[in-house]
């Protein structure tokens, strides 16, 4: 087909529940990419944390084309040797005796709360169904996940809902205290809230989780699918804090931006899942278990975890200088790793989109978590150069948009 689009063609054939940047990326190489035009931005976005590895990996690309020669897809009724492979580098480096794939961070969060659910049924009855969630926090676009997400605003308009799911808030014990109880089957947390404002939770607090569900023979749930993968430093968010779940959901740079979900749990709560209980059309692809098997591969080397704090550290220090240079941007600067949010103070509150409009024409993609904080989420393996680089051009963003 001769035919470019442009994005006025979104707007006429596209369904309007996005509303995307006005230019079309079309190439991508490290942190980099390139327009329709030509012109060249640096990625501070990510793919909204998926591109762990930036664009155009070679050992993701080598991994793809070397899959595709081979075998596509082949449905459940088979297994297939990249999805062993996969399940088996997981189950190895981390507290995970068993594996299901899926396509997304949505399926995987729809199947670890089927399973909890399930779980709680077969050991203890069909009393104990209820699932403690926290304001704010965000599972995925399903029914069931919107519904225990904390986000009312995803939820409205799609009822009745799911029922048995109660939202205390982050961070806060007492407020988990005051809702949890022998009815309980599962509190689903995220350890660092990536579309609530990137708050990432306190020691104490997921330590007094993992107490409180031992206590009331709960299932633990971290929701990893954006701080899993090395965005924080280590291979999942959950070792940096030493507090092991019963079920653990990835995605997004489990797949370097091939789509792949993966939910890891034990063998005992795993055992619920029987033939027929739960599926998925597409989970355990071929060609995305080969690209993730790359991804897991090069993300948990030390070269890639160790370099994820010196860029942390420089991102913190040039986005404090930032906000010195203009006049308190921001009010606080927060995060783990490279899943990092700076919200705006009261002086440009409400201004996050007017800035990622701003920053696109100065040659830089960055994100937002709400309409206060500015979301950064780049590549593992984002060269200083380019964070530099690309702070600078956010500081002329900035100062185009002050005057």
């Amino acid at each position: 087909m001769s035919w470019t689009p442009t994005r006025e063609d979104f707007d006429l054939y596209m369904v309007p529940n996005y509303s995307p940047q006005r230019v079309i990326p079309v190439r991508g190489e490290g942190s980099r990419l390139w327009d329709q035009e030509g012109h060249e931005y640096i990625d501070f976005a990510g793919g909204i944390a998926v591109n762990g590895l930036g664009h155009a990996h070679p050992a993701l690309l080598a991994a793809l084309k070397a899959q595709a020669d081979k075998v596509w897809h082949l449905s459940n009724v088979y297994t297939n040797e990249p999805a062993l492979k996969l399940a088996r580098m997981l189950v190895e480096n981390t507290f995970a005796e068993k594996v299901f794939f899926c396509s997304s961070g949505g399926e995987a969060n729809e199947a670890a709360l089927k399973m909890v659910r399930r779980y709680a049924f077969e050991k203890f009855g069909e009393h104990k169904n209820k699932i403690i969630s926290f304001r704010q926090s965000f599972h995925g676009r399903t029914l069931f996940t919107v519904s225990v997400g904390g986000q009312p605003k995803y939820s409205e308009g799609f009822g009745p809902i799911p029922g048995g799911i109660h939202h205390a808030t982050f961070n806060d014990l007492d407020s988990v205290d005051a809702l949890i109880g022998d009815d309980t089957c599962a509190v689903i947390v995220e350890p660092v809230q990536g579309e609530g404002g990137v708050m990432p939770a306190n020691q104490a607090f997921l330590e007094g989780l993992r107490e409180r569900c031992d206590r009331h023979d709960a299932l633990l749930v971290f929701d990893e699918v954006q701080s899993g993968m090395g965005r924080s430093g280590s291979l999942y968010a959950y070792m940096d804090y030493g507090v092991t779940p019963d079920v653990l959901t990835s995605a997004k740079a489990l797949g370097g931006g091939f789509p792949i979900g993966a939910v890891l749990t034990t063998n005992d709560i795993a055992a619920v899942f029987q033939p027929g209980t739960h599926g998925s059309t597409y989970g355990g692809n071929p060609l995305a278990c080969a690209v993730a098997l790359a991804a897991v591969e090069t993300i948990s080397s030390p070269e890639v975890l160790e370099g994820v704090a010196s860029r942390h550290a420089l991102f913190r220090q040039r986005l404090e200088e930032l906000s010195e240079k203009h006049g308190g941007l921001f009010s606080e600067v927060r995060g783990m790793g490279l899943l990092i949010g700076a919200e705006l103070s009261e002086d440009f509150r409400d201004r996050g989109r007017d800035i990622l409009a701003a920053s696109i024409k100065e040659g830089l993609m960055l994100l937002v978590a709400g309409p206060n904080v500015l979301r950064f989420a780049p590549s593992l393996i984002i060269s200083e150069e380019e964070v530099n680089e690309g702070m600078a051009r956010l500081d002329r963003a900035l100062a185009t948009l002050k005057a």
